[in-house]
């Protein structure tokens, strides 16, 4: 009887240490436009449009810098980022900005930010966008 509750404690035990990890993973938090801008206006933030250079050219968050979704060096392009400053994405609506930070995610980033229905909610809501 013994045994068996030692057994039952180390298997407690390893499941719970196991679990302790993903608990480790950066939170993505999605937010409003207007949660949007007050980030934006904060230092030491990195802010990611997700979209094509061509979307991006047609007008884009101030600060922003462009890292294509559907590039092939899109997996190395975002490990160029600080994973220990927060980062925020948007795309057009909302998609790829999703699955962008949940690569982020799993590659250790800590802080997440995505941007709800994305540069289009954006400006719909009436906040600028600036183009080159």
């Amino acid at each position: 009887m013994k045994q068996l509750v030692t057994m039952f404690s180390l298997a407690l035990v390893l499941l719970v240490s196991g679990c302790k990890e993903d608990t480790d993973q950066g939170e993505i938090k999605l937010v409003t436009p207007e949660e949007m801008k007050t980030l934006v206006d904060q230092k030491d933030v990195q802010v990611v449009d997700v979209r094509t250079p061509e979307e991006y050219s047609e007008g884009f968050i101030a600060h922003s810098q462009n890292i294509d979704f559907n590039s092939p060096t899109f997996e190395e392009d975002i490990l160029k980022l600080d994973k220990t400053k927060p980062v925020l994405l948007y795309c057009k609506s909302g998609g790829r900005s999703a699955k962008c930070a949940e690569k982020l995610q799993e590659a250790g980033f800590v802080k997440i930010f995505d941007l709800e229905g994305g540069i289009t909610k954006w400006k719909f809501k009436g906040f600028e966008v600036e183009t080159n």
